[in-house]
C-alpha cells in the first residue's frame, strides 16, 4: 500500500499527502526507485509524500506486488532461447505472482533475438512451480517477453492443464492474437519475411486452440500480449485483464488517491500508448473520476500525446531538466526529484 514519509514542514503537517505512483522509467529507474525519487522532491517542497510504485503487467510487476524479498522465491526454468535461467516468482496472500519476463524476457536474450525460435516454455514452467506449491490463484504479468510463439511452449510445460487454479493474466497491451506477429515481431527481431511466418504460425495456432480447447482467441483483447502467451493461457481458461488496472486494484490505488491532495505519476516516455493500458493513463482516469489533481514526470514526451488530457494536468520531462541527452538516463534519480519538487511547490 505504500508508506507515508516524514520530514514535514508546517505546510505539510495538516495537508493530505502527495501520492507518488509511477511506473518504471525503463533503462533508468525501477518503479520503486522512481517513487522514492519523486517523494524526496515532494518533501523538499514541504509537502508530505506517500509512495505507491505501480506496474502494468510488464517488467516490475513482481516487485510491485511482492516488494518484500521474503515473499519471493526462485526456480530454474527454460529461458527464451532454451538455456536454463534462474527466475523469481512471488507470493501475495493466497496468490502466486509470476512475471513472465523473469523467465522469457527480452533482457535474457544475448545478442540478436530470433522470435521464430524463442519459446514461452519457461513461463509455463514458472507457473507450474507456483501451482505445485499449492497456489489457488496465479497472477501472471506478460509484458517484456522475447517470444511470439502464441504461448504454445508454456502450455506444453503446463501439460495443457491449469490444475483448477484461477489464473489472471495482467496484459499491458490490447493487441489481438494474430496481430502480435505484426505488432511485436519487428521489435523482437523479425524481418518482413519473419513477420509473415509468425503470422501464419499464430493463425494456425488459433485454429488449433479453437478445435482442441474450444476457445476462440483471435479477437480477444490482449490475447496478443507477450507474443500470444496471453491468448494461449486464455485458451486454457485464464482470465485476461488490463494490467495497470489489475495491479492498481490489488495495491489500493483508488483509496490512496482519495486520501491525496495531488498524484504524481510517471514513466520513461509519455506518448500515445501511455493512455492505452499503461500506468500513467490508468492513474489519469482514476484521479479524474474522483477529482484529484494529477501531474506527470516522464523521461521525455511526444508533444502530440498531450491532446485531450484532463484540464490542468502538468508534465515535466527529465529531458527538459538535463543539460545533455545522456543526463536524463545517467542522473534520472536527481532529475525526477527536481521535477517533483517543482510540481509539488506549484500545486
Amino acid at each position: 500500500m505504500g508508506r507515508a514519509r516524514g520530514s514535514l514542514t508546517a505546510r505539510g503537517v495538516d495537508a493530505a499527502p502527495v501520492l507518488c505512483c509511477p511506473d518504471k522509467f525503463r533503462g533508468s529507474l525501477t518503479a520503486r526507485q522512481a517513487a522514492a525519487a519523486l517523494a524526496r522532491g515532494v518533501e523538499r517542497a514541504g509537502r508530505r509524500a506517500r509512495e505507491l510504485p505501480l506496474a502494468d503487467g510488464g517488467e516490475g510487476t513482481l516487485l510491485a506486488l511482492c516488494p518484500d524479498p521474503a515473499t519471493r522465491r526462485t526456480a530454474v526454468v527454460t529461458g527464451p532461447t532454451g538455456a536454463l535461467v534462474e527466475a523469481a516468482w512471488g507470493i501475495r496472500g493466497d496468490a502466486a505472482v509470476v512475471e513472465s519476463a523473469e523467465a522469457i524476457g527480452l533482457a535474457l536474450v544475448a545478442g540478436d533475438n530470433d522470435p521464430l525460435r524463442t519459446t514461452t516454455r519457461g513461463a509455463g514452467e514458472l507457473m507450474r512451480v507456483a501451482l505445485e506449491a499449492g497456489a489457488g490463484q496465479v497472477i501472471v504479468g506478460v509484458g517484456g517477453s522475447a517470444t511470439v510463439d502464441g504461448g504454445l511452449g508454456a502450455l506444453e510445460a503446463l501439460d495443457f492443464d491449469l490444475r483448477g487454479a484461477d489464473v489472471v493474466v495482467a496484459c499491458d497491451v490490447e493487441t489481438r492474437f494474430v496481430d502480435a506477429a505484426r505488432v511485436f515481431g519487428p521489435q523482437k527481431g523479425a524481418d518482413d519475411a519473419g513477420v509473415a511466418l509468425l503470422e501464419e504460425r499464430l493463425d494456425r495456432l488459433a485454429a488449433r486452440y479453437r478445435e482442441e480447447l474450444g476457445v476462440e482467441v483471435r479477437d480477444l483483447p490482449g490475447a496478443g500480449a507477450a507474443g500470444g502467451l496471453a491468448g494461449g493461457l486464455a485458451a486454457l481458461g485464464a482470465r485476461l485483464r488490463p494490467g495497470a488496472g489489475l495491479v492498481a486494484g490489488v495495491l489500493g490505488l483508488r483509496d490512496a488517491l482519495g486520501e491525496a491532495s495531488l498524484a504524481i505519476t510517471g514513466e520513461g516516455r509519455f506518448d500515445a500508448t501511455s493512455r492505452a493500458g499503461k500506468v500513467v493513463g490508468h492513474v489519469l482516469r482514476e484521479a479524474n473520476s474522483i477529482g484529484v489533481a494529477v501531474a506527470i514526470v516522464a523521461g521525455d514526451a511526444d508533444p502530440t500525446a498531450f491532446a485531450d488530457l484532463p484540464r490542468g494536468v502538468r508534465c515535466i520531462t527529465l529531458a527538459s531538466l538535463g543539460d545533455t541527452a545522456e543526463e536524463p538516463f545517467r542522473d534520472a534519480d536527481r532529475l525526477a526529484a527536481a521535477a517533483a519538487e517543482r510540481l509539488a511547490a506549484d500545486a
